[in-house]
């Protein structure tokens, strides 16, 4: 479901069944028309908005949930690829060197991809060499060659290779989430529901310039929550998206290292 076209759908279908209900009131005999039918409609239409105040409540709180569970998973990563290269900065070597890397050069290629409309530092020629260098070598596949002469060693090469798989991990649940949290049946009876309220509301309302213009601001005002719900639902593509602040603070800090560590390696 794209969010924009759920907002634009659910505006058309309330600002639609308000004018539905203004020509209807106009056409209806007067018995339709009367207080007993009135209150009849007025008690439905109580039930109908109950209904559709408690289900927004829970389609809000579902979306918050896959927000905050992606924007938890990045921050999760920028940990883990910043305490990833403090071990392969501690273990040390030429491998190790190539390890950090290609770590940095897949890193600023992640965020360039996840997030093309937002300037990144181009890969400098260092990082180029890295992945010649490592001849098609990942950095958990770097990791498993280090050939560790000591416990101090031996404990590093196991915790960077926990690391790894636990970054394997979590990318591989925020690049292949469902598609949507919410299921579009919901979406459907929920929209039916406000088509079903405004009908009611231009059903009884005068034809006046004042009326028009809070139904449109109500109108607008549903159509722009259901967007955001749609939105918050799909945070990896949606208008509002989760912030790369943790990763970009991650590429700076090993960049910081990385610098260092070349200069050590070149003197």
């Amino acid at each position: 479901m794209d969010s924009v076209t759920v907002g634009s759908i659910t505006f058309a279908c309330t600002m639609g069944g308000a004018t539905l209900g203004m020509f209807l009131r106009g056409r209806l005999p007067a018995e339709h028309l009367c207080k007993q039918s009135k209150e009849i409609v007025q008690l439905g239409t109580g039930l109908v908005a109950t209904m559709a105040a408690l289900v927004l409540g829970l389609l809000v709180a579902s979306a918050m949930d896959t927000f905050d569970a992606q924007r938890n998973g990045v921050r999760e990563i920028a940990g883990n690829i910043v305490l990833l290269d403090e071990a392969l900065a501690h273990y040390g070597g030429p491998t190790a060197t190539i390890a950090r890397q290609i770590l940095r050069a897949r890193l600023t290629a992640a965020i360039q991809q996840t997030w093309p409309d937002e300037k990144t530092e181009a890969l400098d020629p260092l990082e180029s060499i890295a992945r010649i260098a490592a001849d098609g070598d990942d950095v958990y596949d770097l990791i498993n060659k280090f050939a560790p002469t000591d416990d101090a060693h031996r404990s590093i090469q196991s915790q960077a290779q926990a690391i790894v798989a636990d970054l394997a991990k979590t990318r591989w649940q925020l690049s292949h989430p469902d598609d949507t949290t919410i299921p579009e049946l919901f979406v459907a009876l929920v929209v039916f529901w406000l088509f079903v309220l405004f009908v009611s509301f231009g059903l009884f309302s005068p034809a006046n310039t004042t009326v028009f213009a809070t139904l449109l601001v109500c109108a607008i005002s549903v159509s722009g929550a259901m967007l955001m719900i749609i939105d918050l639902d799909q945070p990896s593509r949606g208008l509002v998206r989760v912030s790369s602040t943790p990763l970009r603070s991650a590429l700076e800090q090993i960049g910081r290292k990385q610098g260092a560590a070349t200069s050590v390696i070149a003197y």
